[in-house]
């Protein structure tokens, strides 16, 4: 029932991006067709999510794991948090502050999934920024892309830059504005041993995609 659920969606999610939003795609090339890889972009909007699966074929996306805010889609309602376990199967982080030792422990069972998917050859879909930022802005990156780089050095980083998905659905909005919107794909990269060099040159990758548009 599951599988049957999760065709009919992606199915659905295909047509409504291909017919609403008119998606142009640059440099699709670049796009990893098998994992592990881990697929890093700004983030706008729930569409993100959803155009960034819809890249790939019904047959791969049991392969993509979406990382994907715990408070919200898991401890806001039954349904949805049953949607986003089984249907886009994502890997919950915690962004609430609480107290060092509950951080701690969210933080390892965090990157314990994520080096789980990976070994099993997935493909993750993370935004650094944390958060859904202003439309077509690209915000500061968080230092969770780094120690999963670091963990995970032979992986390769896809870094990618969605443009006009935050104007199509704007944080707060439940109804899509039909627009053309854009999708550019960079050249992989890799752990580079410094933290600080790798945020500055995978913000730089991002922002050089910006200036595609």
């Amino acid at each position: 029932m599951k599988q049957i659920i999760s065709v009919i969606f992606f199915l659905t999610t295909k047509i409504i991006v291909l017919v609403l939003l008119g998606l142009r795609i640059q440099h699709r090339e670049r796009l990893p067709t098998t994992g592990p890889a881990i697929l890093v972009a700004n983030h706008n909007s729930h569409l993100d999510t959803l155009v960034l699966l819809s890249l790939f074929p019904l047959s791969k996306v049991q392969h993509l794991r979406p990382v994907a805010n715990e408070e919200y889609f898991l401890q806001q309602n039954p349904c949805l948090a049953w949607f986003a376990r089984h249907i886009l199967h994502i890997i919950p982080v915690s962004t609430e502050s609480g107290n060092c030792r509950d951080n701690c422990s969210n933080h390892r069972n965090f990157f314990k999934n994520c080096a789980d998917a990976i070994a099993e050859n997935q493909i993750l879909i993370l935004y650094p920024e944390g958060t859904r930022g202003t439309p077509e802005s690209i915000g500061e990156f968080r230092s969770g892309i780094a120690h999963l780089a670091k963990q995970h050095p032979h992986v390769p980083i896809v870094p990618i830059f969605l443009h006009g998905l935050g104007k199509a659905l704007p944080k707060g909005d439940f109804l899509i504005v039909p627009l053309l919107c854009s999708i550019f794909i960079g050249e992989a990269m890799y752990w580079n041993g410094q933290k600080q060099i790798f945020l500055q040159q995978l913000t730089e990758r991002v922002q050089a995609l910006s200036a595609e548009k």
